[in-house]
């Protein structure tokens, strides 16, 4: 019985992330969360103010989302918002936002 709790926990862990690998569509359904105020698929509205996240390079969008996620960069809604994010997901998101045109 002592071996069981250790052995069920690290067979849920195991399983946890092939969960998420399984959804070919994680990546645009969690970046699909940006379009309120980045716009479909990363096109943001002309003179709207907002950063239009398609097509910019991932290692940018990503150091944007950490500067924000750590509080570096100043914002009034984005250092919330990328803090609710895994470093993981963040990185499917900047991922697809940078395969946009």
């Amino acid at each position: 019985m002592k071996l069981f709790v250790p052995l069920a926990t690290a067979c849920l862990l195991a399983t946890a992330g092939t969960a998420h690998a399984a959804d070919p569509h994680l990546a645009r359904n969690l970046a699909a969360t940006c379009a309120n105020c980045h716009g479909t698929n990363g096109h943001a509205v002309k003179g709207s103010g907002m950063d239009a996240l398609a097509g910019m390079e991932k290692a940018k969008i990503l150091q944007k989302l950490a500067d924000y996620k750590s509080g570096d960069k100043p914002a009034s809604i984005m250092h919330q918002i990328a803090k609710g994010y895994t470093e993981a997901q963040l990185d499917l998101i900047a991922g697809y936002f940078a395969a946009q045109k």
